[in-house]
């Protein structure tokens, strides 16, 4: 059903300055999204069992009984979605659903209700390839310090995490670190990152019915708090973000060419010009990102230490 966006459904304290920061400044807002029957554990249940397997990650931190911690890729190992929620919330695991409209459109119908709020209350502003994620993760588990490529907000719905934000300059982001990323070469959770950084971040504490939204490319990392923690993450591209992910892709293969100290043009003719070498690049087929192979080796299961029982590994590509 749709909702009427003109009394606020999505934003629940809409301010006049939050339009005038869009795409400058980090902004947490208030939401009515966690009053949503989306994402009550029934419904949430209902969506585990729905999705298909390319369209949801289950990580875990854990290793063996003789190395550090890493992340590991698993399988939902077959158990109804109310076993899986318990699981998460006992263990030491994440789910990713990465296209939940895909087994129940109303997800995709909230999703288009969030950009067309937004839409609406930000002059001039118009967005397309929305995305949304939405996130199941265990009692204080982490997300590594990295960055996003599109636009991106943090929706809180239940649960504490703590957020920490970065700018988007050196040394917090060098310019050959994105446009790594961007061209396929390094994980978003691959980027270098020290304690030291800290000193230069905006630290925020999400709680239920709160949102983050950050200007493009900020890095920043998660922690949930000793709570079972459910969020969605939305993603979003315009035509300035396209503009500047075309300079960053074509500033990286100039970078591979030899080519050095490269700026970051946010428009103009030099702009456009590195906008038509990426199109051709990818047009031509000349650099194509690895597709990248998932070793699974883990499946959930709510008896065993974390909710992970190790299987025999096999090998998952998306």
């Amino acid at each position: 059903m749709m909702r009427d966006i003109t009394t606020g459904h999505i934003m629940a304290d809409w301010k006049p300055e939050y339009a005038a920061g869009w795409g400058r400044e980090q902004l947490m807002m208030r939401h009515n999204l966690h009053r949503s029957e989306l994402f009550t554990n029934e419904a949430l249940a209902k969506l585990l069992e729905a999705v298909e397997r390319q369209d949801y990650h289950v990580n875990t931190r854990s290793s063996g009984a003789d190395g550090p911690k890493r992340r590991r890729e698993g399988e939902f190992g077959g158990l109804s979605g109310m076993e899986l929620i318990d699981a998460v919330q006992k263990g030491d695991i994440w789910i990713n659903l990465r296209a939940p409209q895909k087994a129940n459109s109303a997800y995709g119908d909230l999703l288009e209700d969030i950009f067309r709020e937004f839409e609406m209350r930000v002059p001039g502003l118009k967005t397309y390839r929305h995305i949304m994620t939405i996130l199941i993760s265990s009692p204080n588990v982490y997300v590594p310090y990295h960055a996003d490529v599109p636009g991106q907000m943090l929706w809180q719905i239940r649960g504490k995490k703590r957020v920490w934000v970065y700018p988007a300059e050196p040394p917090y982001l060098p310019q050959p670190a994105i446009e790594k990323l961007i061209l396929g070469e390094l994980h978003e959770t691959d980027m270098p990152y020290s304690e030291a950084l800290d000193n230069g971040a905006n630290v925020y504490d999400l709680e239920p019915g709160y949102m983050l939204y950050w200007p493009l490319n900020l890095p920043h990392r998660v922690e949930n708090m000793d709570c079972l923690n459910v969020s969605i993450t939305t993603e979003h591209y315009t035509n300035d973000i396209r503009t500047s992910y075309a300079v960053h892709y074509a500033n990286g293969m100039l970078r591979k060419a030899g080519f050095s100290n490269l700026k970051h043009q946010e428009g103009g003719p030099v702009a456009l010009a590195k906008t038509g070498l990426a199109a051709a690049v990818k047009f031509s087929g000349l650099h194509r990102k690895a597709e990248k192979p998932y070793m699974i080796d883990f499946k959930v299961d709510p008896s065993a230490p974390s909710s992970v029982s190790d299987i025999t590994p096999y090998e998952v590509r998306k």
